[in-house]
């Protein structure tokens, strides 16, 4: 971590950037400055690494940028030719080996930037405003889970994490947000007993629509609470914090 008056960069490991901006995004609300998440694909050892340019990158986003967000800072296309700023909570990791694995998912990036200049891609941000006061509220309850649900799944597992005391649950559902019946009665009884159940999609790309079908209407009726467009891991992290 490096932190200066003009802004903050983390260094970070590819494979859970993406949780560790969302989360925080959360316990860090209002920051006066821009915090940049920044991380490499391929090592500084390797001719095709992404190390040092998305390094340079992120510290002109910290120091120079106007965008007082929490952002991950990684190659835009495959070539070295400019970064893209994604907020946060909108982030995901979608390659295993791609340079240009981060991409926006439901909403376009903020910016691009590269040695040179920035180009303003999507103006809802929060500006930079030194007089803004900084809230922290780091807490974390890690007795939450995602459930990728699956033809047959069984409704023991929800029983298990109810019995084991987890406190709320992330559905990645099928199709509009679904799971099918076999299961209900054991939401229901997670729900009543205070676990928080939430629903989120596993295309990533699209809504929770619960609303559509029956299976969906009478989830609701459960009191699962569906997330509209929220990412699966970004609804771990935000119910975590919750």
């Amino acid at each position: 971590i490096a932190a200066g008056a003009d802004g903050i960069v983390i260094g970070h490991g590819t494979d859970t950037m993406g949780h560790t901006a969302a989360i925080l995004s959360f316990m860090v609300q209002d920051s006066p400055v821009p915090i940049v998440l920044v991380g490499s694909q391929r090592s500084s050892d390797r001719p095709s690494s992404d190390a040092a340019l998305n390094l340079i990158h992120a510290v002109r986003a910290a120091a120079l940028g106007d965008i007082a967000e929490v952002q991950i800072c990684m190659y835009g296309p495959t070539s070295d030719r400019y970064g893209l700023l994604h907020r946060g909570t909108r982030c995901r990791k979608m390659h295993s080996s791609y340079r240009s694995t981060f991409r926006t998912i439901g909403d376009i990036p903020l910016c691009r930037v590269s040695r040179d200049d920035f180009t303003t891609i999507n103006p809802d941000y929060s500006p930079r405003d030194p007089s803004r006061q900084v809230k922290i509220d780091a807490v974390y309850e890690d007795r939450t889970t995602i459930l990728y649900y699956y033809p047959g799944m069984s409704p023991d597992l929800v029983e298990a994490l109810v019995d084991k005391g987890y406190r709320g649950i992330v559905i990645a559902g099928t199709g509009l947000g679904h799971v099918n019946k076999p299961l209900y009665p054991a939401l229901a009884a997670a729900i009543k007993k205070g676990v928080h159940v939430v629903m989120t999609v596993q295309t990533l790309w699209g809504y929770a629509q619960m609303y559509v079908y029956d299976t969906g209407r009478d989830l609701l009726d459960i009191g699962v609470v569906p997330l509209e467009n929220m990412l699966p891991e970004t609804a771990l992290m935000k119910l975590s914090w919750v």
